[in-house]
């Protein structure tokens, strides 16, 4: 049960905690030392030639864990996962955690780092929540690059004649700026930089054109390196550099899609993400294996850790428990109808995390704001109020057995939560067709606190599943988009802009129908609108843009005022950070 603001903060709790040897960890779940990339003594890298030495053992149960639609706050699903992979720890199993990196934009904006919270924690939280072994860095820095190539080849095709160009091996791309994709990227949260000029100066200083950034997890790049796959390094990065080469920046004047292949940047790419590929092994506050990798964000990309850190923990553990981003419409969702489906792998269940505080959200409850303390109706019993936003919890339980997977609600226990209040939704959940609902205390008593969450899990990853995606890829893009939003979403209607059926139209005349659906909207309703709170019906999705990420392997539409790059606001969590006399992190959570 998360306790009172008298407790440790998660950053006193983390810097408290006795962190073994990462060696030992390693060793614990069947990794050797040549396996093993150092990073200090307490994380490092695991080299993906391992996957062959262990190709043999048996693959491990398969969890996600997702959430009900959740408030600007979060409702702790990170938390939840950690302390799951505690208790089951606390059981006997052999469990592992596979997780994101954290972008630096919510870690210095409204929600903090992602390590966990309270005694369900991934340490060291520091390191995990800042730069950990810079994977973010490089993704930045070779996305970053395909801009530099793309506005350096504009503007020397504009100086060079065809002849002059020859001459260095070069054909002539004939970019046209204003079918131009590609934008740049940087991991903070800057709303000054969605849409910007480059090239204004002198005539040595490029040339003028309109462009914009997104935040760095919603780079391709991104999306490429937790797609990718492989079953040892080397078939990895023959499938990364692969990928790299694949992805569509923007069209010729003639309307030839231009790649960065034909850029001769895709090469470069792959060299700055080599090492990316291996995932970074950390540790629980209860000494289980933490494995990270790969960062996209939910409600932009597709919300999951890759593909190969997965296939690393199942061939490792027991049970490999996994965390798509936001509610089960966003990154439950894509985990099935993109990751799994570009993997072959199958989940054996679903752990459905949700509070009284997010449900009472949905049942008419005031606004929750970041930052700001929390109205009466949320810290004291309000039956009614709960009661009303179950409609909620309802949608996403059905929206995950449409999967054919046995679903376990965890109910993220606060200190103000009463037991009518607990048992109202765990009964609620039993009756829309869940496995199993139970409180867990995780954030106060770590693995013990998560026991009988861990044991519901392990009957429920024993049950008969069926598992089935949304969609079949041969049908049309907008049936896919409009499959999404009527069945998951409760929509009643898809609207597109005209822009976004001229795009939806360009990419099936170039051969890129076929791709999955990966859907950019708000995170904070089942709809478009973040207004729209519980299970809305009946509502007309509007899609604005719609882009092509043909390296990552998916189509992907901006629904609604879906913005690509956060903005901070008028107090972000980085106004507390600072380092004490003694060179310590204060203030990090």
């Amino acid at each position: 049960m998360k306790a009172s603001s008298s407790v440790p903060s998660d950053l006193d709790i983390a810097q408290a905690a006795t962190i073994e040897p990462i060696a030992d960890i390693a060793a614990r779940i069947g990794l050797i030392d040549d396996e093993l990339i150092p990073y200090g003594t307490t994380k490092a890298k695991v080299h993906l030639d391992a996957l062959k030495r262990i190709a043999g053992n048996p693959l491990g149960k398969y969890v996600d864990v997702t959430a009900v639609t959740p408030t600007p706050l979060g409702e702790g699903k990170t938390t939840t996962t950690i302390g799951l992979v505690q208790g089951l720890g606390a059981l006997g199993h052999n469990a592992i955690a596979c997780i994101r990196q954290p972008s630096m934009g919510p870690t210095f904006g409204i929600k903090g780092g992602a390590a966990g919270g309270g005694y369900s924690q991934v340490v060291p939280m520091e390191d995990f929540n800042l730069h950990l072994t810079g994977d973010m860095h490089a993704i930045s820095a070779a996305h970053n690059l395909v801009a530099a190539a793309i506005d350096a080849r504009w503007y020397h095709e504009r100086r060079m004649t065809d002849a002059q160009l020859g001459e260095l091996g070069l054909d002539r791309l004939d970019i046209d700026v204003f079918q131009m994709s590609w934008r740049r990227v940087v991991d903070v949260n800057d709303r000054a930089l969605r849409n910007v000029i480059v090239g204004l100066g002198g005539r040595l200083d490029g040339r003028a054109r309109e462009t914009g950034y997104d935040i760095t997890v919603a780079s391709e790049l991104m999306a490429i390196l937790a797609l990718a796959d492989g079953s040892d390094y080397a078939s990895a990065l023959r499938n990364l550099r692969e990928r790299c080469g694949r992805v569509v920046i923007g069209n010729a004047k003639n309307g030839d899609p231009i790649t960065l292949e034909d850029l001769s940047v895709a090469g470069a790419v792959a060299v700055l993400l080599k090492d990316t590929l291996h995932p970074t092994l950390m540790q629980t506050l209860e000494g289980q294996a933490a494995l990270v990798h790969a960062g996209p964000f939910a409600n932009i990309a597709h919300g999951n850790s890759s593909i190969l850190v997965d296939r690393l923990g199942l061939h490792l553990g027991d049970y490999v428990v996994t965390e798509s981003g936001f509610g089960a419409d966003m990154g439950m969702e894509k985990f099935f109808d993109i990751k799994c489906r570009v993997s072959g792998l199958k989940p054996d269940c679903v752990v459905l995390v949700a509070t009284v505080r997010a449900l009472k959200t949905h049942g008419g409850g005031p606004k929750v704001v970041a930052g700001r303390p929390l109205d009466s109706a949320y810290t004291e019993e309000n039956l009614s109020l709960l009661t009303a936003g179950l409609t909620n919890l309802r949608a996403h339980i059905a929206n995950a057995k449409r999967y054919g997977i046995p679903v376990v609600v965890a109910v993220n226990s606060f200190h103000t939560d009463t037991k009518r209040e607990i048992q109202r939704i765990t009964e609620a959940a039993i009756e829309a067709g869940a496995s199993a609902a139970v409180p867990s205390d995780h954030w106060a008593r770590g693995g013990e606190g998560a026991r009988e969450l861990a044991e519901a899990v392990e009957t429920a990853s024993n049950e008969p599943a069926d598992f089935k995606f949304l969609y079949p890829l041969e049908r049309s893009i907008k049936e896919k988009i409009e499959t999404i939003c009527t069945e998951i979403y409760g929509a009643g209607a898809v609207e597109y802009s005209a822009e976004a059926s001229a795009q939806i139209a360009d990419f099936e005349a170039k051969g890129f129908g076929y791709l999955p659906i990966c859907m950019a909207k708000t995170h904070l309703s089942l709809s478009h609108d973040p207004a729209l709170k519980g299970a809305p019906t009946g509502f007309t999705v509007p899609v604005r843009e719609v882009r092509a990420s043909v390296g990552a392997g998916f189509i992907y539409p901006l629904l609604g005022t879906m913005r690509t790059m956060p903005g901070l606001g008028a107090k972000p969590a980085f106004m507390g950070v600072d380092l004490d006399e003694s060179g310590n992190i204060v203030g990090l959570f």
